[in-house]
């Protein structure tokens, strides 16, 4: 035991000792996606997990470490504002698979943070190519209020928890009408009835303790979680698609002062002067163009760009775990379809960063924030592009996979494989 426990030990010194080491990106491209917009031939300063400096002449302790990005992009870390990483190793194993409650129609209490993986080998894959940070988020399953998010950092076992919960989540439409007793208008007075009863429960919580007050129609973890929901502390995001549900999703958020989040809305740019004057962010999937029955045939690649024109704050997610990777293919594809280049980008990094209200530590390359950098070989929006480095929170990540692992073992066939009890 004493050497594996030496070993562990050197480990947390060595991890210790590379977040506190200064490192200088110098000669890059870099956007920082803040007030300095982007500055050719660049340089930026990590320093105990922050950025220092940055700037086009910036002061280099001459103990810095130094990496030349000549020719390179660099950009803040990229961040998927609903993904399942941590909650998911393997979708049709049940005992890998933490996003959804099966048991009841509201689960509001329902934390994601409670089940989250941070040693899942689906991390690495999707830090490798750019994605520091991400929203952990249940599903709905059953449950027409699914439960609440976290939002965590992506660099492995210690403090990755940023914030929890991050929001909780609904959903409305034809999965909530399935959900809700079977119509669109069930799962709305579903809703009205959970957060008039969270409303009374925060009213007169002593006389509920007391037994001394009328039955409610939540459990009291449940009425517990959406208390901040109806006192517009946390957001709440309600998944919809068809434009019509768009529209009564924002009157009940009215109607109950609800600090909203639209997730989908692939007919979203049907009411987007709705969504623009309600001031509610969208949280949308690029690659989303396909009619499913009656509730997105309004469906187009246009959507992100025309959201976009229309003042509407969007974010990218991808609602996955294993190819969360995919949000900047997804980001260029809705460039090409219209989408500016910089609000491309800022949708995966500063805009979140409000969204989820941690711009005041991440989201732009500026000083005094969390060192979420990534160096690029190319354009971060081009298939074809790749990170060289990855640093969160001032650690470089290492740049493997278990996926790049097993392809080096097994890249050359010639001879007999390997024992897979053996490293190559």
């Amino acid at each position: 035991m004493r050497p594996t426990i030496f070993s562990f030990l050197a480990g947390l010194v060595l991890a210790a000792a590379l977040a506190a080491q200064t490192v200088v990106i110098t000669n890059a491209e870099i956007h920082t996606m803040g007030p300095q917009g982007t500055i050719k031939n660049g340089s930026l300063v990590i320093e105990n997990g922050r950025i220092r400096a940055v700037g086009a002449a910036v002061a280099v302790p001459a103990s810095a470490r130094r990496i030349d990005a000549r020719g390179r992009i660099v950009t803040p870390g990229l961040l998927d504002s609903y993904s399942q990483i941590g909650l998911v190793e393997i979708g049709a194993v049940q005992g890998s698979n933490d996003t959804a409650d099966q048991d009841d129609r509201i689960t509001a209490a329902f934390n994601a943070a409670d089940a989250i993986n941070p040693r899942s080998t689906l991390i690495p894959v999707n830090r490798i190519e750019g994605l520091t940070r991400v929203v952990a988020t249940p599903s709905n399953g059953k449950s027409l209020i699914a439960g609440q998010s976290a939002l965590i950092d992506l660099g492995g076992p210690g403090d990755y928890l940023i914030r929890s919960p991050a929001a909780m989540h609904a959903v409305l439409g034809e999965p909530g009408a399935h959900l809700g007793g079977g119509a669109r208008q069930s799962a709305i007075l579903r809703l009205r009835e959970a957060f008039e009863d969270a409303r009374d429960f925060a009213a007169n919580r002593k006389a509920f303790d007391q037994g001394d007050r009328r039955p409610y129609a939540l459990s009291r973890l449940d009425l517990q979680a959406l208390v901040p929901v109806v006192k517009g502390e946390l957001p709440l995001v309600i998944q919809v698609e068809r434009a019509s549900d768009i529209e009564a999703a924002l009157r009940l958020a009215k109607d109950f002062h609800l600090k909203l989040i639209l997730s989908g809305a692939i007919e979203g740019w049907m009411v987007a002067g709705e969504i623009a004057a309600a001031k509610v962010p969208v949280l949308l999937n690029p690659l989303a163009n396909l009619p499913d029955a009656f509730e997105s045939l309004g469906a187009t690649l246009e959507n992100p760009a025309r959201l976009h024109k229309a003042g509407v704050t969007i974010a990218f997610m991808t609602g996955d775990a294993h190819n969360s990777r995919n949000i900047r293919q997804s980001a260029g594809n809705a460039v090409a379809y219209g989408l500016p280049w910089d609000a491309a980008l800022a949708a995966m990094t500063s805009v979140p960063a409000q969204i989820w209200g941690i711009s005041n530590r991440y989201g732009t390359l500026e000083p005094g924030k969390d060192a979420d950098v990534v160096i690029w070989d190319g354009d971060p929006l081009e298939v074809t592009s790749f990170p060289t480095a990855v640093f969160i929170r001032g650690r470089e990540m290492p740049m493997t996979s278990r996926q790049l692992e097993l392809r080096d073992r097994y890249k050359d066939l010639q001879g007999p494989l390997p024992p897979v009890y053996k490293k190559p």
